[in-house]
């Protein structure tokens, strides 16, 4: 089983995640993984943090000359911004938590219902996890799992394909380093124009944007994920990674919710047969390359959309955690618009979930084990 745990706060000394089950013999490269989260920092619309912030990973434990052992992986992502909030987020007793005390709960934030579930005085207790910060040691984890996948041949991409309303036109490919010479990480460099315009007056007015993530997956073959079980099929798997970033609110597979308003002949892919290499294929790919929980053999498309970030720099109404009273809610430093940092989160998700699929269906204590099952699974799939 591979799994992952992550530990830390936004304002905290580091993030940390330990991840169990990856096969020994994988060779990581982590100028990769810092590359990755590199674009996470990225995407115009960032705020200020990012300038502060530079991430990089340090893997301590579980590797031993870039290669993995089989053992637990450990990573850490040092906070920079520690240094400035060490006297605050200290976790002994001379932490000084009668400072920066935060009762005003945020709207669209997890402030109030995290300070009531959890019967805390001082929000920032809620708020300092709570916090998108988080995805950052979640991209390296995701980029560990990249490194799985393209080992064998499946490539895992996220684009900006929507933002306050302005719709991207390209097509559903990946794009490689090319998309990100834009500063949206978009395919459409027209449309991408008129958003930066549209970030640009939101953050004149005080305001933030949200938008539509696209995330591409080539080279995925066919039967991951079972239909035998609800907790299997692969659709909700990942419908449950991408909904876990914060701000996600909705996800779509393939035709999503199009299809809802179309007839049958409309929506279903017809099946044919190249009887040279090819193999069974899909006319078309309007169920997003999976049916009935796995994979079906064509590229994987999903989308997600985010809600603006609701940290506004002109505040909305709030109501005092202990005097009830209402007044504008605190105001955390902030993005206008963090669309193209999701995109790369949600590239890292839902590698994750098909690294997970992939060892699930193809085990392996070591990556040549895992790699001689997937090569006689490819050829059984192509000599039918």
């Amino acid at each position: 089983m591979l799994r992952f745990l992550t530990a830390g706060e936004s304002h905290g000394r580091m993030l940390l995640a330990i991840m169990e089950g990856l096969p020994a013999g994988l060779k990581l490269d982590v100028a990769r993984i810092n590359g990755l989260l590199k674009k996470r920092q990225g995407g115009y619309g960032r705020g200020q943090r990012m300038t502060i912030e530079e991430d990089r990973v340090e893997i301590l434990a579980g590797l031993r000359g870039g290669v993995t052992l089989g053992s637990p992986l450990a990573l850490a992502i040092v906070n920079r911004d520690w240094e400035s909030w060490q006297e605050i987020m200290a976790s002994g007793s001379e932490a000084k938590i009668g400072e920066r005390v935060i009762t005003k709960p945020r709207p669209g934030h997890a402030d109030l219902a995290g300070g009531l579930k959890y019967r805390q005085q001082d929000l920032r207790n809620i708020l300092e996890r709570a916090s998108a910060r988080e995805t950052a040691i979640r991209v390296a984890v995701g980029a560990v799992a990249e490194e799985l996948l393209q080992a064998l041949d499946i490539r895992v991409e996220g684009q900006v394909v929507a933002i306050g309303g302005i719709q991207a036109c390209a097509a559903e490919k990946t794009w490689g380093e090319q998309l990100f010479a834009n500063p949206l990480y978009c395919p459409d460099q027209e449309a991408s124009l008129r958003m930066i315009k549209a970030i640009e007056e939101a953050k004149e007015k005080g305001d933030t944007l949200g938008g539509v993530i696209r995330i591409v997956s080539e080279g995925v073959p066919w039967g991951l994920g079972s239909h035998v079980q609800w907790d299997r099929r692969l659709e909700g798997r990942l419908a449950q990674a991408l909904m876990s970033i914060p701000a996600i609110k909705g996800v779509e597979i393939g035709a999503g919710f199009t299809s809802a308003s179309l007839p049958g002949s409309q929506v279903h892919d017809e099946i044919e047969y190249e009887p040279v290499g090819g193999g069974f294929r899909h006319r078309t790919n309007r169920a997003g390359g999976i049916e009935g929980g796995m994979t079906n053999g064509e590229r994987l498309v999903i989308k997600a959309a985010m809600k603006p970030i609701p940290t506004l720099r002109k505040s909305l109404a709030s109501v005092d955690l202990h005097t009830k009273e209402p007044f504008a809610a605190a105001v955390e430093r902030s993005d206008v618009c963090a669309v193209p940092a999701a995109a790369i989160v949600g590239e890292a998700v839902t590698a994750w979930v098909l690294a997970e699929a992939v060892l699930e269906k193809f085990g392996g204590d070591h990556l040549e084990e895992t790699l001689l099952n997937y090569n006689n699974y490819l050829k059984y799939l192509y000599n039918r």
